[in-house]
């Protein structure tokens, strides 16, 4: 279902356009808070890539394509996509104890080789962040990444997409108790950014994150190419527009533009 925000967005209908904008959105943009996800497609072209990887290491002929990847991620927890997996192909049962053994075991070599092959997967910003970004920068507005990987090479990875200069600060699964896409994740990068969350816009890349926004006050929009009403890409996407997604989200009483 189209939101209201997207109606108004394609009606070319912005709050500056009203007699008096002061009464539209009372909350001036001072961050946009992405997640990795938002940045790129890390799951299908990273994730992806090391669950294989792990499959063929513990001797399973099971490849992911990126098609039966997207319709795994349904699935909040990767244990659950990976026991999912096993099930279909008769691999295992959902009682069956070894199983339960053999998805951890699939798992801790998936982390492993993330580790190893995230920085080699060649991935690639969405079209326009790089833009977006460098237009936060000129504006004074701070941006903050989120993400449930590892330090260690998140913060290259963002650099590799980025660059240098354009994140204030990233909070990854090092950094609170519970990672990306959680509440904790978010507030971490407000509090690190000091700015409050109605003051702020997040882009996620999944609907889990979405809710996690929404459930911390702060506005959000869903960057997801596979999820029908929401944004692919940053395309034409500039400060002044992010602004009045923000304003519109609070106006319309709802701080998420798809769910």
């Amino acid at each position: 279902m189209t939101s209201t925000v997207e109606r108004t967005w394609r009606a070319g209908r912005f709050w500056w356009d009203s007699s008096h904008p002061g009464e539209v959105g009372g909350h001036r943009l001072q961050a946009l808070i992405f997640d990795l996800d938002a940045l790129t497609d890390v799951e299908c072209d990273g994730h992806r890539l090391a669950f294989n990887a792990a499959f063929e290491a513990h001797g399973l002929n099971l490849q992911w394509s990126a098609g039966r990847y997207r319709k795994l991620l349904a699935l909040s927890d990767e244990r659950q996509r990976v026991a999912a997996e096993l099930r279909a192909r008769g691999i295992c049962t959902e009682c069956d104890v070894l199983a339960k053994l053999l998805v951890d075991e699939i798992c801790a070599t998936k982390s492993m080789m993330v580790d190893e092959m995230i920085l080699d997967a060649d991935l690639a910003p969405r079209e326009g962040l790089v833009d977006l970004m460098t237009a936060a920068f000129t504006a004074g507005v701070a941006v903050g990444v989120t993400s449930s990987g590892r330090r260690q090479w998140v913060e290259p990875l963002v650099r590799q997409l980025v660059g240098d200069g354009l994140v204030h600060t990233i909070v990854t699964a090092d950094d609170v108790v519970k990672p990306a896409p959680s509440r904790d994740a978010y507030q971490q990068a407000l509090t690190e950014l000091g700015v409050p969350a109605h003051d702020s816009l997040a882009f996620t890349g999944s609907p889990a994150g979405l809710r996690s926004a929404s459930a911390l006050g702060l506005a959000g929009i869903l960057v997801d190419p596979g999820t029908p009403g929401s944004r692919a890409d940053y395309a034409g996407l500039c400060i002044a527009d992010c602004q009045r997604l923000q304003a519109q989200l609070w106006t319309s009483g709802k701080t998420s533009a798809a769910a």
